[in-house]
């Protein structure tokens, strides 16, 4: 926070870093660099910069100010990105800005997830969040088309509650307390315990990954990717939400179908050397041993996210033009900063002691 800051708009960052970090240190509420939060004060909008880890919000600075007149005339107004005006913008600036409220929160939660891949998320979402002021809104790219939909939204009628299809929770309100009081009240309905997967066979993963480029991900609830054939039949589907496509590097669902066992060793091994993790059927899964701590943070968060799907659930998933925006230049850039952290993957070994089934907020 900048020493010349007044006191009264110290104080309004302070509570708002203290609610993002309490946010960010939850990994069912984010992952890695996933999420952001913001505060307007004063004709500036405080905003939670790209690349930068929610968890790490009081030992790292990690809000960037930016004049809400210029962002609504010279970007918005002229129908022009933020990201391209200013540099380390997140990428949701535009989304924060059209939001009248003064506390702006959004989450990658991985209940909120698991209902908004469903065909039929309105009628469910419908029932679990009667009486609340929320909004559906169905899958748009983030950036500019997020937020007129937003403002679309808005115009209709007043919300506090949006969430995104296949993509994640927005809450808004006049202060942090309100804010964060939501987000649990929303939580709360929202919550889905998830399934039990299979053990992993650590036996016959450490013979597979002996002298190879994987390696045991820190987060042993990711085997279930490899040991759950329902988790399997979700994800052989397509993909469900652009961070599959960021942080696998990868347009289509391939990476994420599981290797029969007797593939390896052999030829097998080389077969998949490139790819950055190794969902083993029956096994387990792999991680490759260059997969940065974000990477593996977002993957967890995958294995979390599917672990709350039903088999009987209707799914939705992401048209390959939906895919192709998200691993655009954009998005590339927003997996490179995403791996400029601070600290050492926390969010990765938090998810790891997490109790089963445990959920602070949505």
């Amino acid at each position: 926070m900048r020493s010349d800051t007044p006191v009264t708009t110290q104080v309004a960052l302070q509570a708002l870093l203290e609610l993002t970090e309490r946010v960010g240190s939850n990994p069912l509420l984010t992952q890695a660099s996933t999420g952001n939060t913001s505060i307007k004060l004063d004709g500036v909008l405080w905003i939670k910069a790209s690349g930068k880890w929610m968890a790490d919000a009081l030992q790292d600075e990690i809000l960037t100010p930016l004049v809400l007149a210029e962002l609504h005339g010279e970007c918005l107004g002229r129908n022009l990105d933020p990201t391209e005006r200013y540099a380390g913008a997140s990428l949701e600036t535009a989304m924060h800005a059209v939001l009248p409220q003064r506390v702006v929160v959004h989450v990658h939660c991985v209940n909120t997830i698991a209902w908004a891949v469903r065909s039929d998320a309105r009628t469910h979402l419908q029932e679990r969040l009667n009486g609340l002021r929320w909004h559906w809104i169905p899958y748009v790219a983030s950036g500019l088309p997020l937020s007129r939909e937003i403002q679309g939204a808005l115009a209709a009628r007043g919300a506090e509650v949006f969430v995104l299809g296949n993509h994640g929770l927005v809450i808004v309100g006049e202060d942090c307390k309100e804010v964060e009081d939501l987000l649990g009240e929303v939580g709360r309905r929202l919550a889905i315990r998830p399934r039990q997967a299979h053990p992993a066979d650590y036996t016959a993963l450490a013979e597979i990954s002996e002298g190879s480029p994987w390696d045991l991900p820190d987060d042993d609830a990711v085997h279930g990717l490899g040991t759950d054939k329902l988790s399997q039949a979700v994800l052989c589907g397509g993909l469900l939400y652009p961070c599959q496509a960021i942080f696998s590097n990868s347009n289509t669902p391939a990476p994420f179908r599981a290797i029969p066992c007797p593939d390896f060793p052999g030829q097998g091994e080389a077969q998949y050397r490139d790819r950055p993790f190794l969902m083993i059927e029956g096994r387990g899964v792999l991680v490759h041993k260059s997969m940065t701590p974000a990477e593996r943070a977002m993957l967890s968060g995958l294995a979390q996210v599917v672990q709350r799907i039903p088999a009987s659930a209707p799914l939705r998933y992401l048209t390959e033009a939906e895919i192709a925006n998200s691993a655009s230049t954009v998005a590339y850039r927003y997996r490179e900063l995403a791996n400029e952290r601070l600290g050492s993957g926390a969010g990765v070994r938090a998810l790891s002691r997490q109790a089963p089934g445990e959920s602070l907020a949505s």
